[in-house]
């Protein structure tokens, strides 16, 4: 049986490395950005907050205190700033009963954000990004609905810190952003 090991781990190495497959690149950032600040539409301690701030940390970025946590934090201008401008949740009935009651939904996550250099030129623009989950209810089996949601809410916090992320390096790498004054 330990003979065969060797050979098969080598043969799913050799069509693993044959199918394209490879690991994702931690995001790319400015060198000269220096320290960033993430702030949530809100507050600082949202859970996208602490996503996107973990996943900067991630790729090596330096963050700043946020503001009013730390009296000695960095001024406005000496720090580049990932705003979350605004989050929205909504729950879209896409399915319903003989009945007129709603069977299905979809789960919808939306958030505007604008990321900025210290001197206050844009590094991303401002842009919206929308996420959206499908999930049944049945209206005469709620139990377990709220906990379902509640799981989605997170994965979908989850991908959008991801995507936020994403969108922050493609524009880091496709150069410089020409934005009119």
């Amino acid at each position: 049986m330990t003979r065969f090991r060797l050979p098969l781990l080598l043969v799913a190495l050799v069509f693993l490395a044959g199918c394209g497959f490879h690991l994702r690149n931690k995001i790319a950032l400015p060198s000269d950005l220096g320290p960033i600040r993430v702030q949530g539409a809100s507050t600082s301690y949202s859970a996208l907050v602490t996503s996107l701030s973990r996943g900067l940390q991630g790729a090596g970025a330096t963050l700043a205190a946020p503001i009013g946590e730390d009296n000695a934090a960095m001024p406005e201008e000496q720090v580049a700033t990932l705003r979350i401008l605004s989050e929205r949740w909504g729950d879209l009935p896409i399915a319903v009963d003989q009945f007129g009651r709603a069977q299905e939904f979809s789960l919808r996550y939306a958030v505007v954000f604008a990321f900025k250099r210290a001197d206050g030129t844009d590094l991303v623009p401002q842009q919206v990004v929308e996420l959206s989950r499908d999930y049944v209810s049945p209206p005469q089996d709620a139990t377990g609905t709220a906990t379902e949601r509640e799981v989605l809410a997170d994965e979908l916090r989850r991908d959008m810190a991801a995507s936020i992320l994403r969108r922050i390096d493609g524009v880091v790498r496709s150069g410089p952003v020409n934005v009119a004054p």
